[in-house]
C-alpha cells in the first residue's frame, strides 16, 4: 500500500521509486487496472485553473512528483515528500520488470514517423520485452475507437500514452472504462526520447535538479509553459502564508494577553512600579 502526502489539495505517492515499482508489479501481477499522473508545476498550475482536468487528476489512481517544483512546494508546506518520482525514470523501471516478467506492452502516441522507431529502440535495449502493438498520437476523433479496439484486443499489461497534457491524461479518463486490466500512464515526451528524436537532460543537470533549465536552453519555444512555475511558486507561498496566519495570530494574541495583565498588575499594585523602578 503506498502512502500518499497532499500538496496545494493533491494527493502525492510518498514513496520511493523501488516502493512504488513493487507496488505496481503487483497490480500488474493481479490484473489490477490503474491509471497514474506524473505530475510537475505545470500540470498543477492547469488543473487549478481548469476545473475538468483537476476532476481527471482527483480521480486517479496515483500522482507521481514528477518535478522538483512539487518537491520544494511540499518542504514550503512543511509537509515534505520522500523525492521525486520522474515519469521518464519509472517508465525506464516498467520495461525493465517487462523484460524479466513478460508483461504485454502497448505505445500510444507521438508523431506518425516516430513511434516505430521508439519501439525498435527499447527492444533494441530491452530484447525479452513483449511490445504487442502500437500507434502514433496524430489521429482523427472519429478514428479514437480505432485504438480503444486494438487495445482491447491487445490486453496489454502496461499501457504508455505520450501525447502530452492534458490531452493524454484526458484520453485515459476517458477510455478508462472500455479496458478490463492494465497500468495507463501518461509519459509525455518520452517516446520521443526513446527514439531519439530528443534528448534528456545529461545526468549532472539531473542531479542539480536543473532538468527544466536544459528543457528550456534546448527548447526556448517552452517560453510560454515556463510561465507556469512563477504562478505556481505564487500560489505555493500564498498557501503557506494561510498556514502559518493562524498560529501567528494565536501568538500576537497571547502577547497581547501577557502585556494586558502585567499593565493591570501594575496599575492595582503601585508598589510593584516603585520595586521594579
Amino acid at each position: 500500500m503506498l502512502k500518499v502526502k497532499e500538496v496545494l489539495g493533491y494527493d502525492f505517492v510518498n514513496n520511493t521509486m523501488d516502493e512504488l515499482v513493487t507496488e505496481l508489479d503487483a497490480r500488474l501481477s493481479n490484473s489490477e487496472k490503474t491509471f497514474i499522473v506524473t505530475a510537475n508545476p505545470e500540470i498543477i498550475t492547469y488543473a487549478q485553473s481548469e476545473s475538468s482536468y483537476e476532476k481527471v487528476l482527483k480521480n486517479t489512481d496515483y500522482i507521481i512528483p514528477d518535478g522538483i517544483g512539487i518537491i520544494m512546494a511540499s518542504k514550503i508546506l512543511q509537509n515534505p515528500l520522500q523525492e521525486r518520482l520522474t515519469g521518464f525514470d519509472l517508465m525506464e523501471r516498467l520495461l525493465q520488470l517487462s523484460n524479466q516478467k513478460n508483461y504485454r506492452i502497448y505505445l500510444f502516441g507521438t508523431k506518425p514517423q516516430v513511434i516505430g522507431l521508439t519501439a525498435a529502440n527499447m527492444k533494441k535495449k530491452y530484447p525479452h520485452i513483449n511490445i504487442v502493438g502500437y500507434h502514433h498520437g496524430y489521429i482523427k476523433e472519429k478514428d479514437q475507437m480505432k485504438i480503444v479496439n486494438e487495445i482491447q484486443e491487445k490486453k496489454p499489461d502496461l499501457v504508455f500514452v505520450g501525447l502530452g497534457f492534458p490531452k493524454q491524461e484526458k484520453w485515459i479518463s476517458e477510455n478508462f472504462g472500455h479496458f478490463n486490466k492494465g497500468i495507463f500512464i501518461g509519459i509525455g515526451g518520452c517516446l520521443n526520447v526513446w527514439a531519439g528524436v530528443d534528448k534528456r537532460a545529461p545526468k549532472v543537470w539531473r542531479d542539480l535538479n536543473l532538468e527544466w533549465v536544459y528543457r528550456f536552453i534546448k527548447q526556448p519555444s517552452r517560453y510560454k509553459r515556463m510561465m507556469a512555475i512563477p504562478i505556481f511558486l505564487n500560489r505555493v507561498l500564498v498557501q503557506e502564508i494561510k498556514s502559518t496566519k493562524p498560529q501567528l495570530d494565536k501568538n500576537i494574541h497571547m502577547t497581547n494577553s501577557v502585556i494586558k495583565k502585567r499593565k493591570a498588575s501594575t496599575t492595582n499594585n503601585p508598589s510593584e512600579v516603585n520595586r521594579i523602578g
